[in-house]
């Protein structure tokens, strides 16, 4: 970590940018580093936190104005596609607020997350706000966490930790079947386990 510590000092502006363009594209370790290095003292914190939430929230926002404008276009004369996005309509309906607060966390999610909502009724009002507020949080959670136990992170992986995530991932993978049956079931409207 000590060498990403001296890159970051060594690009300064750069990395903050860095940041900021990874966060409109997606979620993943990057806020939480930038957290520690704000804690080591190479960053700023209160810039960290913006850049991030910025960048989070931002991307949402294009992600759902693009799919709003041309979303619906990209499914006409696909009867398979149009019947998904009639399943996640349905779900959006029930589960949306949840959903935008959700969807930032999963690997994979959130560069795809913001668009299923683009294809609801959802007012653009309300998104902006839930988005808002989902940014926050998850800015709070990442750079906070890097801020609070980055050093803490930074030794147990270097004791060898970080086995353990790829066995707390069987868990999570249990609960996201579930889930997804349970949404499936929903959008088809047919009793979950039947």
């Amino acid at each position: 970590m000590d060498l990403v510590i001296g890159l970051v000092r060594d690009y300064g502006v750069l990395t903050y940018l860095l940041l900021f363009a990874y966060t409109a594209l997606k979620s993943g370790v990057l806020p939480l580093l930038a957290g520690y290095a704000a804690q080591a003292g190479a960053l700023d914190v209160g810039v960290v936190a913006g850049v991030t939430f910025l960048g989070g929230y931002g991307g949402d926002e294009a992600r759902f104005w693009l799919t709003r404008r041309f979303g619906a276009r990209m499914f006409e004369g696909r009867p398979r596609m149009l019947a998904m996005v009639a399943a996640s309509r349905a779900v959006l309906a029930r589960y949306g607020a949840a959903y935008i607060f959700l969807y930032r966390y999963p690997k994979g999610m959130r560069t795809v997350g913001a668009l299923p909502v683009g294809l609801t009724d959802m007012a653009w009002r309300r998104f902006t706000v839930l988005n808002a507020a989902s940014a926050g949080l998850w800015t709070v959670l990442l750079v906070g966490a890097g801020f609070v136990f980055g050093a803490s992170i930074d030794r147990a992986v270097a004791q060898g930790w970080g086995a353990w995530s790829a066995l707390l991932l069987i868990p999570f993978l249990g609960v996201g079947y579930l889930a997804w049956r349970r949404v499936r079931a929903l959008a088809v409207g047919v009793a979950p386990g039947s």
